[in-house]
């Protein structure tokens, strides 16, 4: 179970504490099974055994490492958090204290704590709470600062493994204790549930990157896989092409529309030019309405960025003209246009803890955005900076010269140029 989580999830903190967790779990386990047990037979309690006790000690650390990780993604706000991390630090140590008393003591914890049985009429030993109280005492902190944790409303993903977790692990610590008859079914039923809710969050977050990467370029996603996101969403400043497409007469036609057909009509939209982007290479950077926004040349740097953006351009018109062709009617007409400027943009992820947004900055997108409002159905205008880019690659015939034009937020008159329909 652990090397599956780390190997999903390498780079999560979390994930790493859940996977060490699990690993002592493990050892534990394969301890008491292949060596502890088996020598108590032959030889009855040794005086080193304690140290035997090192991998369940470290399992409740990291059990709680985990916890104190999760709650450091949560934004706390105005909140007072410290008193639930204050309950896992004390949790941490109390396991600490267990281990301490295990090493000092290891003939007491084999014959009367550890996979406990009783005779009929015997009672506890004293010395049982010397490491059943550090431990369940432990366990309730943690539960707390858990219950405390989903109280603050953590990624839904995370939830889940929460959950599990406040579920599972007392009846893993119970296997400590219980008989051997009934250790192991304890122990199973608590590493099912923390599987359950495990496999959860993984399916939770192999969902959103299905989703997000209908609207990514696969190159993107081959970077993160291969460098990690921080590679692919480091702060830059390169030049690149911006491509902006909106829809002509919507406005109207939602404000006659019902609302549901309005929405899957944008459904519509949006996937034919999520689709058209990853084909080009080129990533969404914001949807609004009937406005699209898509960066050709970041996170994924392209030499030919100019040259994508056009192909691009084209895929979105055609795909447009088409789809607002059904969508229109002789009292509504729906048409799309579609504006193409290149340049120096700094790229970059800003945001807070809670939220994180891929942006870009710079005069190419406001300009791309100003050229598409300007641009007719079915007419793409282009900056004088994507055409020198594509130089002798571009066909005379492509483009022609249109209007000069006055656009806000320009002090100067902006030159721009009509790409051809084919």
């Amino acid at each position: 179970m652990s090397l599956a989580f780390i190997l999903a999830d390498r780079r999560s903190r979390t994930s790493q504490a859940q996977a060490l967790f699990l690993v002592f779990i493990g050892i534990s386990i394969a301890l008491d099974v292949l060596w502890v047990l088996p020598q108590r037979k032959a030889h009855g309690v040794v005086a080193w055994e304690g140290v035997f006790a090192i991998p369940q000690v470290l399992s409740f650390l990291f059990a709680y490492e985990w916890i104190l990780r999760v709650r450091q993604t949560i934004p706390a706000g105005n909140l007072n958090t410290r008193w639930a991390d204050r309950l896992l630090l004390t949790a941490q140590g109390l396991s600490l204290f267990y281990g301490l008393a295990a090493l000092a003591f290891p003939e007491w914890r084999a014959e009367h704590f550890g996979n406990l049985t009783l005779d009929p009429g015997e009672k506890l030993h004293p010395s049982f709470w010397l490491f059943s109280v550090p431990l369940g005492v432990s366990l309730v902190l943690a539960t707390m600062a858990t219950l405390a944790t989903l109280n603050r409303r953590p990624d839904r993903a995370e939830a889940r493994r929460l959950i599990a977790f406040a579920i599972g692990a007392p009846i893993m610590a119970a296997a400590v204790v219980l008989p051997p008859h009934v250790a192991p079914l304890a122990g199973a039923l608590g590493l099912l549930v923390l599987l359950v809710g495990s496999v959860q969050y993984h399916v939770t977050q192999g969902q959103r990157a299905q989703f997000l990467s209908r609207f990514l370029a696969p190159q993107v996603a081959d970077l993160v896989t291969r460098r990690g996101l921080k590679s692919a969403t480091d702060e830059k400043t390169l030049e690149l092409s911006v491509v902006c497409c909106d829809l002509r007469g919507f406005t109207a036609f939602s404000a006659a529309t019902s609302s549901r057909q309005v929405i899957a009509i944008l459904r519509e939209y949006y996937d034919a030019v999520g689709a058209a982007a990853a084909a080009c290479g080129g990533t969404i950077k914001d949807q609004a309405g009937d406005g699209v926004l898509i960066l050709v040349g970041a996170p994924i740097a392209f030499e030919d960025h100019g040259q994508r953006a056009l192909e691009l351009a084209r895929q979105i018109r055609s795909v447009g003209v088409a789809l607002t062709a059904r969508w229109s009617h002789s009292d509504l007409q729906l048409g799309v246009g579609v504006g193409v400027a290149s340049g120096f943009v700094t790229v970059g992820v800003i945001g807070g803890a809670s939220r994180l947004e891929y942006t870009a900055v710079g005069s190419p997108v406001n300009l791309a955005s100003r050229l598409c409002s300007e641009a007719a159905h079915g007419e793409i205008l282009v900056d004088q900076r994507t055409v020198e880019l594509l130089g002798a690659s571009l066909q005379p015939e492509a483009l022609r010269k249109g209007s000069t034009l006055h656009l806000k937020g320009f002090a100067l008159p902006m030159p721009s140029y009509i790409l051809a329909t084919p």
